[in-house]
């Protein structure tokens, strides 16, 4: 039996699961992160159908999940191109990860789920990544640019 890979994306409501053999994952990999070098939304999107119908001449059922998941896929890029690296990234819920679990070592032993989600959500309540970092994750430049118009203000920026 030769060894194979999967690769699981958003498709529709349902998780999609595909299987490949092993010896292409990480061409398909490095084929599907050409997505996020490109430069602008509409040639994400232009990508996408390309990169769907090269793997499909080898991976049919590749090509199919790309296509499905398409919006989901490119969904990172109706935002300002300064915070595409950003969204790659999973730092600020690892960080935020890190402080649950550092806060549930100290109890040990919860009575009840109930317990738990409230440790959570204690959590959750008073992290505020506006204040708790001197330098934004986010400029405020880039995050003003989704909301335009003076009606809409982020939090610290109204004067």
């Amino acid at each position: 039996m030769p060894a194979v890979a999967a690769l699981a994306l958003p498709a529709g409501d349902a998780l999609g699961l595909v299987t490949f053999p092993k010896g292409a994952a990480e061409m398909i990999a490095a084929t599907i992160r050409a997505l996020f070098a490109q430069p602008t939304a509409e040639a994400v999107r232009a990508h996408l159908d390309t990169v769907a119908d090269m793997l499909g001449e080898q991976f049919p059922k590749v090509k199919d999940m790309l296509l499905d998941a398409k919006e989901d896929l490119t969904a990172f890029a109706d935002f300002p191109h300064q915070h595409w690296k950003k969204m790659q990234s999973t730092s600020p819920l690892e960080r935020l990860n890190r402080e649950i679990k550092r806060r549930s070592d100290v109890v040990q032993v919860f009575p009840n789920t109930a317990a738990v989600t409230r440790l959570a959500t204690a959590v959750l309540v008073e992290h505020d990544e506006w204040i708790a970092f001197p330098r934004r994750y986010l400029s405020i430049e880039s995050m003003d640019s989704l909301y335009p118009d003076d009606t809409t203000c982020l939090p610290g920026t109204a004067e």
